[in-house]
């Protein structure tokens, strides 16, 4: 197969007055080092990749960098017997877009044990609508069933709802017949999040309860945490008996100041949901998990596909917290 000697991507540099990320051309010998090239086809915008292109030292460790925690594509070359040349498949998590240079690019290279094969019926598009966001969800979701939680118990709330994780909570809680709350402090998102399938929608306000009681009137069987700080700790303290909270973010702090009443009275868990080095044979299956048994859909108005030329435009947007559901970005 012929490559050609450069490809493009998104690059964020050092400059005299801070980071900057422009589109750029480069050597293909450039790209990072690993055992499998793949042509992306698409990727994904996260607040993470938000997060590198500002050169966040809790992300990247050093410039230049190529953001994009997501890829799917094709592979063009492979020095094992795993995975065969012009194979669909998925890589997400582990250290792309982080210490290794990410998926807003033509082509990456990465280590043989990233990769996912792209499960059916999903294609590669469907892949990246879900990305590390869905993939988190649907691990969010497996956490509450393990716990024993079943339709049955009673509303599940799910916080930052009209976030990447968030709709992609709502939306596999509601497939599996739950009853939806969902938090959100975007009232322009209400209508989509109940297309989603929340039965409800609520302020994210009423999940900030700042008293100092241990406990507070038991309202959820369970829920989905994509914030963290106050709204966890309300949420953790309004959970009933025998409830499961999972907890995946932190974008309203990463302090947890409470009482461990709610954890030895009713005996609430906390599950703590990690994707990017979740491990292998734990991937493959939750990934099968999602294109078998919550492979749903979101809203059309809760995903939006950019160009990779045109996805710096929404940088800005996902940092601000402007962006409700996903950023698909089409590379090839």
């Amino acid at each position: 197969m012929n490559l050609p000697n450069r490809y493009r991507c998104l690059q964020t540099i050092e400059t005299p007055t801070g980071p900057n990320t422009q589109l750029v051309s480069l050597p293909l010998s450039e790209l990072t080092s690993g055992e499998v090239l793949i042509r992306v086809h698409y990727s994904s915008l996260n607040y993470k990749d938000g997060l590198a292109t500002q050169a966040h030292r809790g992300v990247i460790k050093s410039l230049p960098h190529t953001p994009g925690i997501d890829a799917a594509g094709v592979i063009l070359e492979c020095n094992s017997s795993r995975f065969t040349v012009g194979q669909e498949v998925i890589v997400t998590g582990y250290e792309l877009g982080q210490s290794h240079w990410g998926g807003w690019s033509e082509y990456i290279r990465v280590p043989i044990d990233w990769i996912v094969p792209l499960p059916a019926p999903l294609t590669l598009r469907q892949s990246m609508v879900l990305g590390t966001a869905g993939f988190t969800a649907a691990q969010c979701v497996l956490a509450l069933q393990r716990a024993g939680l079943s339709s049955e118990h009673g509303p599940i709330v799910v916080s930052g709802a009209s976030g990447g994780v968030g709709c992609w909570a709502v939306s596999m809680l509601s497939h599996l017949g739950f009853q939806v709350t969902a938090a959100t402090g975007k009232k322009e998102a209400n209508d989509l999040l109940l297309a989603c399938g929340a039965t409800r929608v609520i302020d994210r306000q009423e999940l900030v309860e700042s008293s100092r009681r241990p406990m507070l009137s038991a309202r959820w069987a369970g829920a989905v945490d994509t914030v963290g700080g106050q709204i966890l700790n309300t949420i953790l303290r309004s959970t009933k008996y025998g409830g499961c909270v999972a907890a995946c973010g932190l974008t309203a702090g990463s302090d947890l100041n409470m009482t461990v009443f709610p954890f030895i009275l009713r005996g609430v868990q906390l599950a703590g949901v990690a994707s990017a080095d979740c491990p292998y044979a734990h991937r493959l299956e939750i990934w099968q998990t999602i294109s078998s048994t919550l492979l749903t859909s979101l809203p059309a108005d809760m995903v939006t596909e950019v160009a990779l030329e045109q996805l710096l435009d929404r940088v800005a947007d996902i940092l601000a917290g402007k962006i409700s559901g996903r950023v698909v970005v089409r590379v090839a």
